[in-house]
């Protein structure tokens, strides 16, 4: 009976083997590409349960940094070069692309996705003609992220809600640049997505606005110098060196190595600063409102890395399995049971704030009240013919917002001043608005 046995196990074998090289050979491939941001290299640590959900499907990863993540997919997509089956964009991008027909609505990503769970800025700020192009996979706003420790040691009590001034006195008193602390932290990276990021809610909390209700350039108004002017001495004063090359992932790790008193930036970076593993000053690390200058607007943005698809791809059933796992209530359960609900991807759901083990997180609830603040629809103290924060909801804003970061990065490096990178930002974005014809 022997030999008969052995004969039945290897023809179970040589079975089992063809079987998984079919299954293998007939596989649909999912190319993602995504941002070298913390959440995202989570989620690739975490796709084993994906892939033992959908074993028909491979993940292929294209991390990039953030400037260049925009310009890849922007080109890919604007060409129709297919490189991509799934795209880590944002509120900038979604509806923009989505009015050319270049998304594949995201209405169907199955029964228990629960769409409607959502929360409404995000949902709205990743729609079009009243449907979905983008899921998020988190959501943010900004803060203020402050060492307690140097507050208290230079005699100062942060407030909920603080003022410009507050800051920059803070900050200042903070500053031991012998050793190698330095008051405020700010982007100064070039980038649409970067720098003018910042730069560009300064200057609402200032009275600033890009354009008039005629789309008039506004860079020459008043309003524009005292908040590029405010932000300049104020890296002088208190910043680090070689800010001008600083963006969110440089300021992240100068913050979790204790070199900063304060961080302006995107919610979502709190739970990497609390988190002990990474930073040094995890149990000294406080949260408050971005600061204002009391004419009503504050220098908080809006905004969500999302998955989108593109059309055309020859992967889009695939396409969309991913993105319901990866941006699904199923996914923060996962990343709370593997990492903590600190290290959960915030700013996506209503009910992840309802949950009462997140309500413990510690900037769980300044997160959302900061998202709450913050109005696109009406984002500058003035009137404005545009929606958005942090950037300006039109085609050609990745162009004029990436050349304007470009002259006050140049400015943060000394190799020119406020009045001349405002000159200089007015004069290309007067030019490229009238080749637009507007």
């Amino acid at each position: 009976m022997q030999p008969k046995n052995a004969f039945i196990a290897a023809s179970a074998l040589a079975l089992a083997t063809a079987t998984g090289a079919f299954a293998a050979s007939h596989a649909t491939t999912v190319t993602i590409a995504t941002v070298n941001n913390g959440d995202m290299i989570r989620m690739q640590g975490l796709t084993e349960d994906f892939n033992a959900k959908h074993p028909d499907i491979n993940l292929e990863w294209v991390t990039l940094e953030e400037n260049v993540l925009r310009q890849r997919v922007t080109q890919d997509i604007a060409a129709g070069g297919g490189q991509f089956d799934v795209l880590t964009i944002g509120m900038y991008e979604t509806p923009i692309w989505a009015a050319n027909d270049w998304l594949v609505p995201l209405d169907d990503l199955g029964a228990d996705y629960d769409a409607d769970d959502i929360l409404p800025a995000m949902r709205a700020g990743l729609s079009y003609d009243g449907k979905l192009y983008g899921a998020p996979f988190y959501g943010e706003s900004s803060m203020v992220m402050y060492r307690t420790d140097l507050m208290e040691k230079a005699g100062m009590e942060m407030p909920q809600a603080p003022t410009w001034d507050f800051i920059a006195e803070a900050a200042r008193a903070m500053t031991d640049k012998e050793n190698e602390i330095y008051g405020i932290c700010l982007r100064g990276k070039a980038g649409w997505g970067e720098n003018m990021a910042f730069i560009t809610t300064v200057a609402n909390s200032f009275g600033a606005r890009w354009f008039d209700e005629n789309w008039k350039p506004q860079l020459d108004t008043p309003e524009w110098k005292e908040a590029v002017t405010f932000y300049y001495n104020l890296m002088q004063d208190a910043g680090p060196p070689g800010a001008s090359t600083n963006g969110f992932n440089e300021n992240l790790s100068l913050f979790q190595q204790g070199k900063c008193g304060m961080w302006i930036d995107a919610t979502v970076a709190a739970s990497f600063v609390t988190n002990p593993t990474d930073s040094t000053v995890a149990d000294k690390v406080g949260f408050a409102l971005a600061p204002d200058t009391g004419k009503g607007k504050r220098a908080n943005w809006l905004w969500a890395w999302a998955l989108a698809i593109p059309a055309g791809t020859d992967a889009e059933e695939a396409a969309k399995k991913f993105v319901a796992w990866a941006t699904s209530k199923d996914y923060l359960e996962l990343v709370a049971e593997k990492e903590g609900w600190a290290n959960v991807p915030p700013g996506s759901r209503t009910s992840l704030y309802e949950n009462a083990e997140y309500q413990k997180v510690p900037f769980a609830a300044m997160t959302l009240e900061s998202i709450k603040a913050a109005d696109p629809n009406n984002p500058t103290v003035g009137d404005v013919p545009y929606v958005g924060i942090q950037y300006v909801a039109i085609p050609e804003w990745a162009g004029i917002g990436t050349s304007a970061g470009q002259e006050f990065s140049a400015m943060l490096a000394g190799q020119q001043t406020p009045e001349e990178a405002l000159e200089k930002a007015q004069t290309l974005v007067t030019d490229e608005m009238e080749a637009a014809g507007y």
